[in-house]
């Protein structure tokens, strides 16, 4: 079990990493079908998204800067680079659709210096998904760390959480014309539209 603990709260969650690396469900199929191609998967981790999106007959590529997350995802069928969101990409640009799932929205702390990297690398008619934390909950900022049972505990760095409510704003700021947050279960996704709502 993997738990990330909050410096100003010692508040402890923990992340489901065995879902991280298994494969995609039903409902993530579902909700990156029909996404304007090529779609741009950002820390995709073991790859269960772009592997699912490379299934279903959609170009996709995979972008981590874990090696050894990105050897499961090639073994799972996907195309991937070890590459940040913030190196030089292919495509800049011209991409259909990027995605930003698992919370990765809030790494490094910086949400709006992030979506406004993803404005630039998705098309004019393109199109961002971004998971966001349930309405009622704004834009947070902290440092934390992980625990975790076999490596200990790792250093402190910093996260933030963007809630539902706050993601409109920060959408705006960082350049996209629209933006509505749906609900898939028990996760909420930002549709972020490039050019305005289709």
């Amino acid at each position: 079990m993997v738990v990330m603990e909050r410096a100003s709260t010692g508040e402890a969650h923990r992340l489901e990493v065995a879902a991280w690396a298994g494969p995609a469900t039903a409902e993530e199929r579902a909700m990156v079908a029909g996404l304007p191609a090529a779609v741009l998967d950002i820390g995709c981790g073991p790859g269960r998204i772009a592997a699912a999106l490379a299934e279903a007959g959609t170009p996709a590529l995979g972008i981590d800067v874990s090696p050894a997350a990105l050897r499961v995802a090639t073994d799972s069928g996907a195309i991937v680079l070890e590459r940040s969101v913030f190196d030089p990409l292919p495509g800049e640009g011209r991409w259909g659709s990027v995605l930003l799932l698992d919370g990765n929205v809030g790494n490094g702390g910086d949400p709006l210096r992030l979506l406004r990297r993803l404005r630039a690398l998705v098309a004019g008619n393109g199109l961002a998904l971004v998971e966001v934390e349930p309405p009622g909950r704004s834009l947070e900022h902290d440092d934390v760390r992980l625990h975790c049972p076999r490596q200990g505990t790792g250093p402190w760095f910093r996260w933030a959480w963007v809630g539902a409510d706050a993601v409109p704003a920060l959408a705006r700021a960082a350049g996209f014309a629209g933006c509505e947050v749906h609900r898939h279960g028990e996760r909420h996704i930002a549709r972020l539209h490039a050019g305005g709502p289709a």
